[in-house]
Parts: structure tokens; C-alpha cells; sequence
């Protein structure tokens, strides 16, 4: 059977709300919200005031993990400041998962690539997760969306150096661009089975620059916004928005698709589906 992927190209911070509930998934408990914080300098971020219906919505509590690279997310007290700056502490309770130690270990026996995974040891106060991703080119990647959000996004910042070093933290910037991206499915994976399924996941595909909202100085968008896509199918939601900018005639189509190809993107998409974490085969459902 093939998963749902809700899809709307009406681009509204109220429409975001409207795709969630269309998925049928009702969050019980504490509810993690996990985003992109975005570094400081960054243009292309998704904003607070475009998200804040649906966090407002399953009163959920926003979750980030510091980064491994030098920035002003790189420490607790740089993240925060950050947080407050961009305006999600304002708006919202904000949880920084991996603001004080030891990191939760999460073990991956069906790991392709990595076996174990390191996240925010705060994650262990949440029942479930709604993924809300910024889908964009990423310089390492090739793209960002809800896979990397659940691998990456959530990692510690230990954690985010040993998947980008497929297992070796010291390897970061020189490990191969595959057993990297193999690892981010096999993370994936570990925190999926943690939640045991209780997750579900927006991709806006607003603002699409090659670069990741990690990056201090990205490029402009080179696509016109395409719209909202939610499922409780993190391998099909990504895959549909591969397959939407692929079947795109805009201008700046080829230049998204080089970042993509360049860096083998899809890998990721094709090792989470090995991993049978969702599936590539889906059905999209027009909903406009």
C-alpha cells in the first residue's frame, strides 16, 4: 500500500495547520516540535510567525540540538541567544536537547553504515514529534528535509560528528560522501523506532536556495516556492519533494538538481527505504 503525501500549494502559515490535520495523526502527550533555528546571517529560514499556528496548534515545544561546526549555534549559550534573536523563544517553549549532558546513545542493530546514534538526551521528556523541515539544497547532503531533520537535527552536536564522520567524529569534513549519507539514514532510523512511530512530518518547500539554513552566507532561492506536503512517511515526503522539483519548469530547476546530483542526495532516500522506515512509492494527494 502506498503512503499519503498531502499536498497543497497554497503557502499560508494558517494552510500549514490545515495539511497537518489532513494526515489524521493525533500526538498524545508531551509533543516535540522539531525545526531549523537557523544560523545567524541566514535569509532562507522558515520564520516564527509562519510556523506559529501549527506549534500554537498541537501545543507542542520547540526542539533544537547545537552544531558541530563553528557558528552561533555551536555552544548552549551561543544556540540560545540565537533562539531568542530569531525569535523562537519569544513565541515559544524552546528546548535545547543537548544543552547539558550526557547525550541519549541510541542503538541502530540494522545500521548499514553506523550502529549506534547520539541525540539530545532531552529528547526522553517527549511522547511524540511533529517534524516541520525547510525542504532546500544542503552543501554536504545535496538536500534537507524530514530524513535529515530526524538524523542531523536531532543528533547532538557529538552526535552530528560522528554521522557526518560515518562513525568517526574526527573524519567530519573528509568521510565519503555516501557512508555520510547511509549514516543519516541509519540515524533516522534509531529515532524513528524510539518514538515507535509516533511522528509526522511537514515539508514547505518555500525559499529553496542550494544551501542549508546552516549556512551563514547561502545563496538566494533559486526556485520559485512550490507549496506544503505533510505524510506520516518520512521517506515519501522526501522523495515526493525530490520528485516535484525534478518535474519543475522553473528557471532554477537545474541548478537545485545539480546540488542534489552532485552530492548523490537521493542516497539517503534509497538507504531509509532499505532500512523499510517508510517507502518510496506513495500517492500525492492535491488537495488545493
Amino acid at each position: 500500500m502506498k503512503s499519503k503525501v498531502y499536498f497543497s500549494k497554497k503557502l499560508t502559515p494558517e494552510n500549514v495547520t490545515d495539511m497537518y490535520k489532513l494526515t489524521g495523526f493525533e500526538p498524545k502527550g508531551n509533543i516535540l516540535v522539531k525545526l531549523h533555528s537557523g544560523e545567524t546571517g541566514n535569509q532562507n529560514f522558515l520564520k516564527p510567525d509562519f510556523l506559529k499556528p501549527i506549534i500554537e496548534y498541537v501545543n507542542g515545544t520547540v526542539g533544537e540540538c547545537n552544531t558541530a561546526y563553528e557558528g552561533t549555534r555551536d555552544t548552549t549559550e551561543k544556540h540560545l541567544k540565537t533562539l531568542e534573536e530569531h525569535g523562537w523563544s519569544k513565541y515559544f517553549n524552546v528546548d535545547l536537547l543537548d544543552a547539558e549532558g550526557p547525550d541519549m546513545e541510541l542503538s541502530i542493530p540494522n545500521g548499514n553504515v553506523i550502529k549506534k546514534n547520539f541525540v539530545g538526551k532531552d529528547i526522553a521528556k517527549y511522547d511524540s514529534m511533529l517534524v516541520l523541515s525547510h525542504f532546500k539544497g544542503h552543501p554536504m547532503g545535496g538536500y534537507g528535509g524530514a530524513l535529515k531533520q530526524l538524523s542531523i537535527g536531532l543528533a547532538s552536536s557529538y552526535g552530528k560528528a560522528y554521522i557526518h564522520g560515518a562513525g568517526d567524529p574526527d573524519a567530519f569534513w573528509s568521510t565519503d560522501v555516501n557512508l555520510f549519507l547511509g549514516a543519516m539514514a541509519d540515524a533516522a532510523s534509531s529515532v524513528i523506532d524510539y518514538f515507535k512511530g509516533k511522528i509526522v512530518y511537514i515539508n514547505v518547500m518555500k525559499n529553496m536556495s542550494v544551501d542549508c539554513d546552516c549556512c551563514a552566507v547561502a545563496e538566494d532561492p533559486c526556485m520559485a516556492d512550490i507549496g506544503i506536503l505533510a505524510s506520516t512517511d518520512p521517506v515519501a515526503i522526501d522523495q515526493a519533494c525530490i520528485d516535484l522539483v525534478y518535474n519543475s519548469d522553473d528557471k532554477g530547476r537545474d541548478h537545485l538538481v545539480e546540488r542534489i546530483e552532485s552530492r548523490n542526495g537521493i542516497h539517503t532516500i534509497e538507504m531509509a527505504a532499505k532500512l523499510n522506515i517508510g517507502s518510496r512509492e506513495y500517492e500525492l494527494v492535491n488537495v488545493d
